[in-house]
């Protein structure tokens, strides 16, 4: 066979067998493609937000304190009575650590009706409680009294077949002055139906708490002159930040705005108006992703708690910080999940030190119940020689 002629086979032979190669590869990617369409809702919109409770300590970062209360000062227990709790009771008093994880809600938006799973892991910490009824919490069983840090695995949740449905024509009771948990209920999402064994839950979104002793990623120390120090200690921006200040009936709060390297603020001037400040927070929110009735709702259920005795940073949580600590899985994917939650920060400053320990010598319950949960921490803080 002439040279020329051998070549021209053996190129032939080649450029076919790369043929063969680039169908059998695009037929992979195809089927690739298609599979993944296959688990994914383009339709369906998923949004969360939450708060994440913490005190900082005389380092300027989250102090580890007694996040579900103390047996003289719980937590609040202001939940309905169909919540489910961990171990079947209210509270586990005796587990030290760094957040207090309050609220989230999970909004599902779809045209259509359709079924998920959804599934949240919470780094060095427990899921509290939940509603509608859960598949499996993990861990499972008695917990004994211990430090948040020491939990051999991460704590979870898990809802298995979450039906998703927009025509449904159920009551929601949203009675915000009985109970704090109905202000959620105020948003346009698609109520959500789960099946237990003793019948059908319904809800307008998926509830859950939780504590852990995951770090923080914001610091936030006091100077001799009474400027605060704030900074981000993941090296991710905090998007925004407000420092909060409430002695008796006087309030008042600075903006401080995107919060990467050490910024000093100074202390807010107590003549500050609440209602623009709730207005001008629902703002931040939206900007964040919320939709308008999501940030108002958000606002309605923790306005009295956030903006109550005392002075703290109310900030909101990079949302790399939310996906590694509280990861969340939904399947079918949604199309789009926003997750939006509001870190707040308490500040043991020396207005707050007098006023404690005063109360304390006085033995004044009325101011001590202001401080409430956060006495603990507080008295520790001051001991250090705050």
């Amino acid at each position: 066979m002439a040279p020329a002629m051998r070549k021209s086979l053996i190129v032939g032979k080649v450029r076919s067998w790369l043929h063969r190669l680039l169908v059998c590869g695009l037929l992979v990617v195809s089927v690739a493609g298609w599979t993944a369409d296959e688990h994914a809702i383009p339709d369906l919109t998923v949004h969360e937000w939450g708060t994440f409770t913490a005190i900082a300590g005389k380092d300027g970062r989250a102090a580890e304190w007694l996040p579900l209360g103390f047996p003289r000062y719980p937590a609040s227990t202001d939940l309905p009575q169909f919540v489910e709790h961990i171990n079947g009771v209210n509270f586990k008093l005796g587990l030290r650590g760094t957040i207090r994880m309050e609220t989230p809600v999970l909004y599902f938006y779809s045209p259509r009706d359709v079924t998920v799973s959804a599934r949240v892991s919470f780094s060095k910490g427990l899921i509290t409680e939940w509603y509608p009824h859960a598949d499996r919490v993990q861990p499972a069983g008695a917990l004994s009294d211990a430090s948040l840090s020491k939990l051999l695995a991460d704590g979870s949740i898990a809802w298995n077949h979450v039906a998703v449905s927009p025509n449904l024509a159920g009551e929601f009771p949203s009675d915000v002055q009985s109970n704090r948990y109905y202000a959620a209920r105020e948003t346009a999402s698609s109520p959500v139906r789960v099946q237990t064994s003793a019948g059908e839950q319904q809800e307008k979104f998926l509830f859950y708490r939780g504590v852990s002793a995951s770090p923080l990623p914001i610091f936030a120390k006091l100077t001799s002159s009474g400027q605060l120090v704030v900074k981000s200690l993941s090296g991710d921006e905090i998007p925004n930040a407000i420092l909060f200040e409430r002695r008796g009936e006087r309030a008042g709060y600075r903006f401080i705005g995107a919060v990467t390297g050490e910024t000093g603020v100074d202390p807010p001037v107590l003549n500050g108006n609440l209602d623009s400040l709730y207005s001008d927070l629902e703002e931040i929110l939206v900007g964040q992703g919320l939709y308008r009735d999501e940030a108002h709702a958000m606002v309605e259920t923790w306005k009295d708690s956030w903006f109550e005795e005392g002075s703290r940073l109310i900030y909101i949580v990079p949302r790399s910080f939310i996906d590694n600590v509280l990861p969340l899985t939904i399947d079918p994917a949604p199309e789009q999940i926003v997750r939006v939650f509001v870190g707040r920060l308490e500040i043991v400053t020396p207005a707050t030190a007098v006023a404690v320990t005063g109360a304390v010598a006085r033995n004044d319950q009325a101011t001590l119940n202001k401080y409430g949960r956060f006495l603990e921490p507080i008295l520790q803080t001051v001991g250090q020689g705050h």
